[in-house]
């Protein structure tokens, strides 16, 4: 049976000037990254999918490196779509949040709807496990709140902010079977 980590990027250099998808990892973020190729079951990854977007790329690039796997680039595995408001500042961004996860069949303040960002994350992470062998264990590199939402599906728990990772550069393990049994297991972030 295949089984999956899915690894959030860590921190970022913060610019409200840059778009947000285009956030490049800080120096603490890039150390931390390197931190996954240390986990006991990181020599098992055949395979490296990322997120499109600069930070998780660079995530995996870092991640690869130390593995000698080359990252594939996934563009649907993005963070939900908050470009309507583009960068808000922390608090403001906090209170969005909790909004967006406590609503998902909502736009809140332009957003992409939690259940259609969960939606995409789920079709995504199945197309990407069509094409691995049974046996062949993936590592995802991405975001946290799409990652939050792929969790509660595996679950099979409604969408909620109480299942969000503290910190980036956070890391869960599941089986492929989960996508489509929606298992009832419970899952946990465990920082790098």
């Amino acid at each position: 049976m295949t089984w999956c980590v899915y690894l959030t990027h860590p921190e970022v250099e913060i610019d409200p000037d840059v778009p947000i998808q285009e956030w490049r990892l800080s120096e603490i973020g890039r150390d931390r990254a390197a931190l996954a190729a240390d986990l006991p079951f990181a020599k098992d990854f055949q395979r490296i999918v990322s997120s499109g977007e600069v930070k998780a790329v660079e995530t995996a690039e870092i991640v690869g490196g130390h593995l000698e796997l080359k990252p594939l680039v996934m563009k649907a595995l993005h963070e939900n779509d908050r470009s309507a408001t583009g960068y808000l500042a922390r608090e403001e961004f906090e209170r969005t949040a909790d909004q967006f996860f406590a609503n998902p069949d909502g736009s809140i303040r332009g957003w992409e709807r939690a259940i259609d960002a969960q939606m995409r994350i789920v079709t995504g992470i199945r197309a990407v496990l069509r094409s691995v062998k049974e046996e062949d264990p993936v590592l995802f590199t991405g975001h946290g709140a799409v990652g939050t939402l792929l969790m509660c599906h595996l679950m099979g728990t409604p969408i909620s902010r109480a299942h969000d990772q503290k910190r980036g550069g956070s890391w869960y393990r599941f089986d492929k079977d989960w996508l489509t049994s929606q298992s009832g297991s419970s899952l946990a972030w465990t920082e790098l």
